[in-house]
């Protein structure tokens, strides 16, 4: 349980009951006092002096959202609109476009559009800007602001400005509002190989997940030769389905650890027994759009042994964010520790690099388009744990296995060259009939 906050003023009432130790401790405090008071006195001027007038609530909402704002990305206030942004991500569906995204610098960036929804089909990518929503400038505005505009209707229509590194002319875009259902998993087969993709970490992924599993080897009526876990671009969520979905690839050992400000604060969780994909062979798609709670599942799984991760490095968010409750529809989003996977390591800014790195060559721009990760945001946690066991030699070499232009791929019909190879890599276990059976193009619907 979060333990309760104090208030300013509750919080002077309460020193004063207490003796100083030190004299240390005691000019500290008469420093925080001092700069209470002359927050009182700025507080005290806005409200005489301000050009317009400004309600108490407005400001204090204000001084908040600055103080949070002062230590990492992701410690917010959760105010009625963010509280049910919150809620409709981790629990219903809304009308809107299917799109994660942050504040940078006072702009809108897209982390990742979910897949198959309107966004993704109009082209938005990760690490776009949007300046402007039908044509008015929206730069300055909250997050919360910004995502209102993007929601409404299904139906509905609505055009982006997007400015995309790498592109001198910004990028317009135009597209239909949707009902956008919360399916955190999707789920078919190829070949004798099980595709699991798992989009986003809400309330069900962790059953969900589960009856992926026995889904698939209920439609083949019998196991499969193995599975293709896919979290490209999933952005994360719920601490507790990264560990349910984790659990349903391992029988034993730990998860993941996440770790306070004090080193003996440490939290482990554990695999319980029983393995739901019978120890079948996993591979673990990631992406630069992989993270958070994504990156707990394919980091458990790389030091287990147990599956092997595929595709580019992951993102690198490793730290976890408490919500404590301020009032009926109020919330403080807070960092309170980071993770660490099994093995130990933390993944904050550095990411989780594959076992097997595949670029996605059927993406024209895969060589070109710039990359938005973690490290790039303005004051984000520093890893205090750097990996000593990086290659000492870098290898300038083209791997020969990845030389094929889009315009190859797409003739050869491989739309998603990093799933293809995934897929073939699965399918190898069960010979060349089974690599082309799992590789085979998928009809369009």
């Amino acid at each position: 349980m979060p333990r309760p906050l104090l208030t300013a003023t509750a919080l002077a009432a309460t020193l004063c009951l207490v003796p100083l130790a030190t004299a240390g401790m005691a000019a500290a405090d008469t420093g925080a006092y001092r700069d209470f008071d002359q927050f009182m006195e700025v507080f005290n001027r806005v409200k005489a002096d301000y050009v317009d007038k400004v309600d108490d609530k407005t400001l204090i909402k204000g001084a908040i959202e600055g103080m949070l704002s002062s230590l990492d990305p992701h410690s917010g206030y959760v105010d009625a609109i963010a509280y049910d942004n919150l809620r409709i991500l981790t629990e219903g569906n809304y009308g809107g476009l299917g799109l994660t995204v942050t504040m940078e610098d006072n702009a809108v960036k897209v982390i990742a559009p979910q897949e198959d929804t309107p966004a993704f089909r109009a082209g938005v990518k990760a690490g776009d800007y949007i300046t402007h929503i039908d044509g008015k400038l929206i730069f300055g505005q909250t997050l919360d602001e910004a995502i209102g505009q993007m929601r409404g209707k299904a139906g509905t229509r609505i055009a982006l400005t997007l400015v995309r590194p790498g592109r001198d002319k910004p990028v317009d875009v135009a597209m239909n509002r949707e009902i956008i259902v919360q399916r955190p998993v999707k789920w078919e087969v190829r070949g004798q190989v099980g595709y699991i993709n798992i989009n986003t970490f809400s309330e069900q992924t962790g059953a969900d997940t589960r009856a992926a599993i026995m889904a698939i080897e209920k439609s083949l009526g019998r196991k499969p030769l193995g599975y293709v876990v896919d979290l490209r671009d999933n952005g994360g969520g719920l601490l507790g389905q990264a560990i349910e979905v984790s659990d349903a690839f391992l029988s034993s050992g730990e998860i993941v650890s996440q770790r306070g400000r004090d080193k003996a604060d440490i939290e482990r969780y554990y695999a319980r027994a029983g393995d739901d994909a019978n120890g079948l062979p996993v591979v673990v798609l990631t992406n630069a759009g992989t993270a958070s709670a994504s990156e707990i599942v394919a980091g458990a799984l790389q030091d287990h042994h147990r599956g092997l991760v595929m595709g580019t490095r992951s993102f690198g968010k490793g730290s976890v964010q408490t919500l404590i409750p301020l009032g009926p529809q109020t919330q403080l989003r807070l960092t309170t520790a980071r993770y660490y996977t099994p093995a130990g390591r933390s993944v904050q800014e550095g990411g989780i690099e594959p076992d097997i790195a595949v670029p996605q060559l059927s993406d024209p721009d895969h060589k070109s388009r710039p990359v938005f990760r973690e490290a790039d945001l303005r004051r984000h946690l520093i890893n205090e744990i750097k990996a000593d066991d990086k290659i000492l030699e870098e290898d300038t070499k083209d791997d020969p296995r990845f030389t094929a232009t889009a315009e190859t791929l797409k003739k050869q019909g491989v739309e998603d060259f990093q799933l293809w190879y995934a897929l073939k890599t699965v399918a190898r276990l069960g010979g060349p009939a089974q690599v082309a059976a799992a590789t085979r193009p998928v009809p369009k619907k």
